[in-house]
């Protein structure tokens, strides 16, 4: 890549040496991309229960995006993993873009809506999942010391807000 270099007589030089293209973006910030699920069914919402750091926190179902994966793709498999359940979610409710401080890390979290029919009971697949829960938001926020974060409460309460961002505004080309 070409760079360009000060030299300590203020002399400006150009290196267009472009044979190191292969680590293009290797020192570049990038955030841990995440996709979470509000799901949601008359009033409750379902919640995974899980550790983190020998504590135990509620989150929705949420995790990493893989390589190769589409976010779409991303929410189908975590939500499976987490609470056994094969949906397809209806639209977004929110992008955010989150510090954790205490990890030295930056979120960049999609978070999807699936509106059920009926009310379901999950089954975790994943062994760092506990349990599943339906919540409703008063008790979603009675448990706020142990929410995962605070984008867990902010996405279900961007949801009842109205927040819709249609599938269709994401593009892939996986």
């Amino acid at each position: 890549m070409g760079h360009i270099k000060l030299s300590s007589k203020s002399n400006l030089t150009v290196d267009n040496d472009f044979s190191d293209d292969s680590n293009h973006g290797s020192s570049q910030f990038k955030p841990n991309t995440t996709v979470a699920a509000v799901i949601h069914h008359k009033g409750k919402f379902l919640f995974v229960e899980e550790r983190e750091k020998n504590r135990v926190v509620f989150n929705q179902p949420a995790g990493h995006l893989e390589e190769n994966e589409s976010l779409i793709a991303a929410i189908q498999r975590e939500v499976l993993e987490e609470t056994g359940l094969t949906l397809v979610p209806d639209f977004l409710c929110g992008i955010y873009y989150f510090h954790r401080p205490d990890l030295k890390l930056y979120f960049l979290r999609f978070c999807f809506v699936i509106e059920l029919k009926q009310l379901l009971q999950g089954q975790p697949q994943d062994d760092e999942i506990i349990n599943t829960h339906w919540f409703t938001l008063e008790q979603i926020k009675a448990k706020s010391a142990q929410l995962r974060s605070p984008m867990v409460l902010e996405c279900v309460e961007d949801y009842l807000a109205g927040n819709k961002i249609p599938l269709s505004q994401l593009k892939s080309n996986l």
